[in-house]
């Protein structure tokens, strides 16, 4: 078995275990071997435009905002965004912030006909630690993935 087909694997049972309406949940280090490893994946970052410029962002990554701030009103043009920036033939990964809104933007891709939706878990920044503060317990940059600042 290829190190592709054990990280999915591995995802999918992530998935299947905490009865998450998309194929899988894969950490930041997982989804970014899956990026390399899978033709055409690709990872769709959900964060607002003030987040990308403000935190960071990912080199490749196809930005479509989830919802926008500080209304934090949904984006009504969401799918079709993803629609005209993704293959519904793409292996697809959600990344947010701490995986909460890229969880969501899985499952309404799934169910708008994207088969391979993951979510990518502990999202940009991680969760908040004891001090509230983000960037210290998990995610994409604690890991030291590829990003750069806005």
């Amino acid at each position: 078995m290829g190190k592709l087909t054990e990280i999915l694997n591995l995802a999918q049972y992530r998935a299947k275990s905490l009865n998450l309406p998309f194929e899988g949940a894969l950490t930041p280090k997982e989804a970014f071997e899956v990026w390399q490893l899978a033709p055409g994946a690709k990872l769709v970052d959900v964060r607002t435009h003030s987040e990308l410029e403000w935190v960071g962002r990912i080199p490749g990554a196809v930005e479509i905002e989830w919802w926008a701030w500080p209304a934090k009103q949904l984006n009504p043009h969401f799918l079709t965004q993803l629609k005209r920036e993704v293959s519904p033939e793409s292996l697809v990964m959600f990344i947010c912030r701490s995986a909460n809104r890229s969880a969501l933007a899985a499952k309404v891709a799934t169910e708008a006909g994207y088969p391979d939706c993951y979510n990518v878990l502990e999202g940009f920044e991680g969760d908040k630690d004891a001090n509230g503060q983000r960037n210290r317990t998990g995610g994409w940059k604690l890991a030291g993935l590829p990003w750069k600042q806005g």
